[in-house]
């Protein structure tokens, strides 16, 4: 008994702290690693961690290893893993020591070797890009495992991989990586502690992944930070991502099983989301911001969607960071029920578009006959938003008989920065209802707060905005509304008249507000006041 006491804690020790010297360092062979408390260093099995031989084959040697014996922990310790494709496996657990890197290998130029092969996927192809109909073309994929962890204070990094665009090597070339991390069908999964560093097309695409926990990650990205596509019962905290070509943190629920699912049961907590930082300056803590007039998306941000064929439901998105992108968005168009979402304590800084964006639309990349989903109780509250862009409000948009219904908006700062012209004002978005869904799609818009069409009750409660330089819009633009209620509404005291214009809005109510007359409308075909 004492004797088992002493092993738990000496490979305790070693395996989540890393303090003592790794076991194994190449004189043991793989059976030693199985009698000593099932931790396979990847050394023991050929692995060199010199950064220019490819190591997969003994990494890969040893995951088999491990799982094949019951499970264990694959150990990497300090040094710099030239890797192609590694096939993670249930009940193993992948360390990265300090100073540990895993390494994307560059794919060899004629592609007589290199990342495993993309899967098919058909008949589902069309229904989103190429990227999310394939797991097993990445440095490290899972497919129908279970309880399997990556974590340590290491580094991933997709030096070789695709951001599967248009440069060269394209994603769907054969034997070229896309992806850091790809997991479909599989259930309890965490990943934690460690970094990503230029992860290709995602980071982390976990498609159809339940009881998924990610925890304490640094993501510095040349797109997706991380994808969250049709899972179920996932917990998200603590993570920093700067992901400027791309959205950062990003729930989805696309048709790449080969039917819709929803992604649900969902929190994300105490995150960091950017792009405005230089790739790799968020990693190495210099923070250097991009120059002024460098030309980069800067997007960045927390979004669901745009793949929305299953839905979103019962997720919550608190005590979040928003800093050099885009902001909130939520997104429904392609038949997808998005129902019980709460936004609650986010801070948002130099907003490159609309801090809000809440879209219904009927893009409909799916199979035929599916009819155009609901976007409905959705509540923001404690928000704060300084220096967005003056071009664009705050957008809350559903379509013509397709309203979003039942949001809630309280204790609510925007800042902006002005400027909004006359002829701005004078502005009629097209609705646009097939369109991709980006708050760029409506163009500059006719207000400088709130642009609101095809929305059925709606209620706004302290609520201010704010602007750096005097605007000639509305403060509020309401188009096709009914049961909107507005209580405590604040604008600049400089606003221009009107600051509200209503078309086609009943049932309006607007009290209790500063310098604004108390106001009910039973119907309003076209007001300003």
């Amino acid at each position: 008994m004492q004797k088992q006491r002493r092993d738990f804690l000496k490979y305790a020790t070693v395996g989540a702290a890393g303090a003592l010297a790794p076991i194994g360092l190449g004189a043991q062979g793989p059976s030693s690693h199985q009698a000593n408390g099932s931790i396979y260093d990847v050394r023991s099995f050929g692995a060199t961690g010199d950064g220019k031989t490819i190591d997969s084959p003994a990494i890969n040697k040893a995951m088999e290893t491990a799982a094949s014996a019951g499970g264990g922990t694959v150990l990497f310790p300090t040094g710099t893993y030239n890797s192609f494709s590694i096939r993670l496996k249930s009940n193993v657990a992948l360390n990265l020591l300090q100073g540990a890197t895993i390494l994307a290998a560059d794919t060899p130029a004629d592609h007589s070797d290199g990342y495993d092969p993309a899967e098919p996927n058909a008949p589902w192809e069309s229904y989103q890009d190429y990227g999310h109909n394939h797991w097993h073309n990445s440095l490290l994929w899972g497919e129908n495992l279970h309880d399997v962890s990556i974590y340590g204070h290491g580094l991933i990094w997709g030096k070789g991989l695709s951001r599967g665009t248009h440069e060269e090597p394209r994603a769907e070339d054969p034997r070229v990586g896309n992806k850091t991390i790809a997991l479909k069908n599989c259930r309890n999964v965490t990943l934690s502690d460690f970094s990503i560093l230029k992860g290709g097309h995602f980071g982390i695409l976990a498609t159809g992944v339940d009881n998924l926990i990610i925890d304490n990650l640094k993501i510095d990205t040349n797109r997706d930070g991380m994808d969250i596509d049709c899972c179920k019962n996932v917990r998200v905290s603590n993570c920093s991502v700067n992901s400027p070509w791309d959205d950062g943190i990003c729930p989805k629920s696309s048709y790449a099983l080969g039917y819709a699912r929803a992604t649900e049961n969902v929190t994300i907590t105490n995150c960091y989301v950017s792009g405005c930082y230089e790739l790799g300056t968020l990693l190495d803590g210099t923070f250097k911001k991009f120059a002024a007039d460098f030309r980069v998306p800067r997007t960045g941000r927390i979004k669901f969607g745009t793949e929305s064929n299953g839905g979103f439901k019962n997720i919550t998105v608190s005590n979040c960071v928003f800093e050099g992108c885009n902001g909130i968005a939520l997104e429904s168009v392609d038949g997808a029920l998005l129902e019980d979402v709460a936004f609650t304590n986010i801070t948002m800084r130099d907003i490159s578009g609309a801090p809000i964006f809440i879209r219904l639309g009927s893009r409909m990349r799916g199979p035929q006959g599916v009819p155009v989903g609901d976007c409905r109780r959705i509540i923001l509250s404690n928000i704060v938003s300084y220096n967005s862009g003056s071009k664009y409000a705050a957008i809350i948009s559903g379509i013509p008989d397709h309203p979003i219904t039942d949001l809630k908006i309280s204790d609510i700062y925007l800042h902006h920065q002005g400027g909004g012209t006359a002829e701005m004002a004078a502005l009629q978005p097209q609705e646009d209802e097939t369109k991709y869904p980006d708050p760029h799609m409506f163009g500059e818009l006719p207000a400088h707060g709130f642009f609101i069409r095809h929305v059925n009750n709606l209620e706004l409660t302290n609520v201010e905005i704010a602007y750096a330089a005097p605007d000639a819009r509305p403060a509020f633009v309401l188009d096709t509304v009914t049961d909107v209620d507005l209580f405590r509404i604040k604008i600049p005291s400089d606003n221009h008249k009107p600051a509200f214009r209503l078309h086609k809005v009943e049932n309006f109510r607007v009290f209790g507000c500063p310098k604004i007359k108390d106001k009910e409308i039973a119907a309003a075909e076209s007001e300003e006041f």
